[in-house]
């Protein structure tokens, strides 16, 4: 699906079947097709075996094969990395190490072309940078050669680890081992689609074609946007409605919050059900630590339950600058790229902790930190320029 996707976006088949003909991979043929998936149009590629190896192969072997072909460094030393991660997964799903992995005939002269073709056509189209969805493993079982098993197999389970990951759609398997190997060593982030201009689009086509599923592959290229600054990451949000907890437990749910890894904490008043006065609870965590400060506003607090929802968010690139203030350090938070739009806050706990030391006003200290800060910065422009 990766190398119909391409192929679609623009790849010449015919430029990807000449730059793999330096590696040993047995006999086949490269076919490209038109495909139709749920009213979706596509290219199908197939890979035509016309011989096998003769025998099963040797993590160590398929690594030879890839060392000894004319490819381009960069396709050799990712197509090694997804072997090594498919070694691994199907090493930890049978129990042994990776090394003693045995790659079978036919389906190893399919992934090597799978593999190694979507390597080059990236290469080829000049990709410098591959982002991801989460990855949708599909639901329900599965027929392999060791019997029934509960998709996603214990090879895929295994390579979604640290990925973002969920089912949906029809039951039945949607990512395969090698699929995923490919994709977690071509992606450097997963989540949203990151702000781009997109120049081409492609769908490539799997076998399946379930009604009312378009089994698909969607790549996007294009270039990312200079003039912007910043990145996208996701956050979960976590809410819950509160009209019946004493004020004063407040200090101690945002405290043990943070303590918990939330990135931020809100109180916002709202009229709830039956016109009473209520408060709304929400905190931004980083998904991996959503269900420990979940538990804390379920332990913490009144209510009976928690809201939860991924969002992305826009984040401005921060440093932070330390400035000497009279009374004593005080970190400056510094947001943005350029010197115009930078956006400059001193950091609250200095200063209240400096204030709580010396009785200056937190206002007097925060002010002096700004301006401090400000004449760093005049004096760093003045000496760039020069």
């Amino acid at each position: 699906m990766i190398l119909g996707a391409l192929v679609d976006a623009g790849l010449p088949l015919k430029e990807l079947t000449r730059g793999l003909k330096s590696v040993r991979a047995g006999r086949y043929v490269l076919r490209a097709k038109p495909a139709l998936r749920s009213g979706l149009r596509a290219t199908k590629v197939d890979v035509i075996v016309a011989g096998g190896f003769p025998s099963p192969f040797s993590l160590s072997r398929i690594q030879r094969i890839i060392v000894s072909s004319k490819l381009p460094t960069w396709v050799k030393d990712r197509g090694r990395e997804v072997f090594d991660r498919l070694a691994q997964a199907e090493g930890v799903a049978h129990r042994m190490r990776p090394s003693k992995v045995q790659f079978h005939e036919v389906g190893l002269v399919d992934s090597l072309v799978d593999v190694l073709g979507s390597l080059l056509g990236c290469h080829l189209l000049g990709i410098q940078r591959v982002t991801a969805s989460a990855v949708n493993l599909g639901s329900g079982m599965m027929d392999s050669a060791h019997g029934r098993l509960p998709v996603p197999g214990p090879a895929v389970a295994h390579l979604a680890q640290a990925l973002p990951v969920y089912s949906s759609g029809p039951a039945r398997e949607l990512t395969t081992p090698t699929g995923l190997a490919l994709l977690a060593t071509l992606a450097r982030d997963f989540g949203p689609m990151p702000l781009m201009r997109v120049r081409r689009a492609g769908y490539g086509a799997g076998t399946a074609d379930t009604e009312g599923w378009p089994n698909v592959l969607r790549v996007f290229l294009g270039e990312t946007l200079p003039a912007m600054t910043g990145t996208t990451d996701t956050v979960v949000q976590i809410e819950t409605n509160l009209d019946d907890l004493n004020p004063q437990v407040y200090a101690a749910v945002f405290e043990r919050l943070f303590a918990a890894g939330a990135l931020d904490v809100t109180l916002t008043p709202v009229i709830m059900k039956q016109g009473r006065p209520g408060i709304v609870l929400a905190a931004l965590v980083p998904p991996e630590k959503a269900e420990a400060a979940a538990q804390v506003v379920l332990r913490e607090t009144t209510t009976l339950g928690v809201r939860m929802q991924e969002i992305s968010r826009w984040v401005l690139p921060r440093k932070e600058v330390v400035v000497r203030t009279q009374s004593g350090v005080v970190g400056v938070k510094v947001a943005g790229s350029g010197a115009r739009s930078a956006k400059a806050a001193p950091e609250y706990r200095d200063c209240k902790r400096l204030a709580d030391r010396t009785g200056r006003p937190v206002r007097e200290i925060m002010e002096e930190a700004l301006r401090l800060y400000a004449e760093h910065r005049h004096k760093a422009r003045g000496r760039s320029k020069k």
